[in-house]
């Protein structure tokens, strides 16, 4: 099948690449030259674990290329997939569409012969009569048919997402679009369900869908500040919870709150989406309040165990938003330095093994970076740890200790042994134990 994808970021790029190593031709377009360019050079422009060998391989057979041209990407395809960015806006939360129907409105000009399109993009529910709307106008005689296809791509692990799905959703209202897109899917017709729906059905899940992980999330984390208080262990009461498997054992895990390109948008465009159509979703505007929060209150963890000495210095480790990425995008690490930058700190010095470049976009000098994690610590009052890399489950307690002015970790990820460090000599602060 011939494919065009308008976009090449987080879900763009691991789509196409996927798409590709099925046996498909794929067209990626973007606008941004700079980005074409050095795609078209073989430069992977954003990190993705498992991406750059199936990109490597995939370019050199052929199967997949990169432009700026919306024709020659859309001109020849059986589909064209818009996975363009949907941001928030900033005063209202609700999704901006300006790009899905820039998008939609430069491609119908190029359509040929029936084509399905495809928003991947998360979108608002009724997004796909607009944008069948926009194409009609601008091209009358178009023969195609819009859908949902919804993206369902963890970032750090897309491409496994991709190539093990929990499920595949498709939101068409024409039997002869489902069709097209079963056929696309046929390779994982026995490894997982493929489930055509009513299009705006389709739009609702992946909301619905990520509005609920985001309550699970907040929701053991406030499970943790109670087991703190109380004197439970967090892990013993999750894994009591995830047993039942009404609730299941994912998503269990406690944190410094749930950040990305996702969940922190979803939940807020899901929450206005409510507000237009007159209903109240209070668990999730209560999970939107809770975690903004939670991002402050760890800052003040950190703070309020910084010992009285001049000018402290505290140690980060971690700043993209999870394991597995470089995207420093709605980050609760970012949020958490931000918060510690408020309160009044003055000395940061940060490592992250991937987000270093995109870090430094948002917070420039307000900090300073390391080369490692060993310099990062080196004369620091407090390390804080905010991502869950695992190279640093494996950190060499002794070196840190010898680095370190003061030997205090707070671990936000609860990715250390807790008795091995104390045993090193360390105060340690955790989530959801008392240490």
């Amino acid at each position: 099948m011939k494919i065009g994808i308008i976009g090449t970021g987080y879900v763009g790029l691991p789509t196409g690449v996927g798409l590709a190593e099925l046996g498909n031709e794929v067209t990626c377009i973007d606008r941004e030259r700079s980005k074409i360019e050095a795609l078209q050079s073989g430069k992977l422009t954003i990190y993705e674990d498992g991406l750059e060998e199936l990109f490597r391989k995939n370019v050199a057979s052929g199967r997949i290329k990169f432009t700026t041209s919306m024709q020659e990407g859309v001109s020849s395809a059986d589909l064209v997939i818009i996975a363009v960015g949907t941001p928030p806006h900033p005063v209202t939360k609700e999704a901006d569409m300006k790009y899905i129907h820039a998008a939609a409105t430069e491609l119908a000009e190029y359509l040929n012969g029936y084509t399905v399109v495809a928003t991947k993009s998360t979108v608002p529910v009724g997004t796909g009569d607009d944008v069948e709307t926009l194409i009609r106008k601008k091209n009358p005689n178009a023969d195609f048919d819009v859908v949902s296809l919804p993206e369902f791509l963890r970032e750090g692990f897309a491409i496994h997402d991709f190539f093990n799905p929990d499920r595949i959703v498709i939101g068409a209202n024409s039997e002869r679009a489902c069709n097209l897109l079963r056929d696309l899917y046929k390779p994982f017709e026995h490894k997982t369900k493929i489930l055509c729906v009513k299009r705006r059905s389709s739009e609702t899940i992946k909301y619905a869908s990520n509005a609920f992980l985001a309550m699970k999330i907040h929701y053991i984390n406030e499970m943790a500040d109670f087991c703190e208080k109380a004197g439970a262990d967090i892990y013993e009461v999750a894994n009591g919870m995830g047993l039942d498997n009404r609730i299941g054992n994912k998503f269990l895990n406690p944190g410094p709150g749930y950040g990305g390109s996702c969940f922190p948008k979803d939940t807020n465009a899901m929450a206005y989406m409510a507000r237009q159509n007159g209903v109240t979703l209070s668990l999730i505007e209560a999970a939107i309040k809770g975690n903004d929060l939670r991002k402050s209150l760890m800052a003040k963890r950190i703070i309020n165990v910084l010992p009285e000495k001049d000018n402290p210095k505290i140690a980060v480790l971690g700043l993209a938003f999870k394991c597995g990425t470089d995207d420093c995008r709605v980050s609760p690490a970012m949020a958490i330095v931000e918060n510690l930058l408020a309160e009044g700190a003055q000395n940061i010095m940060a490592y992250d093994p991937k987000a270093m470049d995109n870090a430094k976009k948002v917070l420039g000098d307000k900090i300073a970076y390391a080369d490692d994690a060993y310099a990062a610590a080196n004369g620091a009052d407090v390390l804080a740890i905010l991502t869950e890399w695992e190279d640093f489950k494996h950190l060499n307690l002794g070196r840190l200790k010898e680095v370190m002015r003061t030997p205090i970790i707070v671990d936000l990820r609860n990715l250390l042994d807790p008795q091995a460090v104390k045993e090193a000599g360390f105060a340690y602060s955790r989530i959801g134990q008392a240490c």
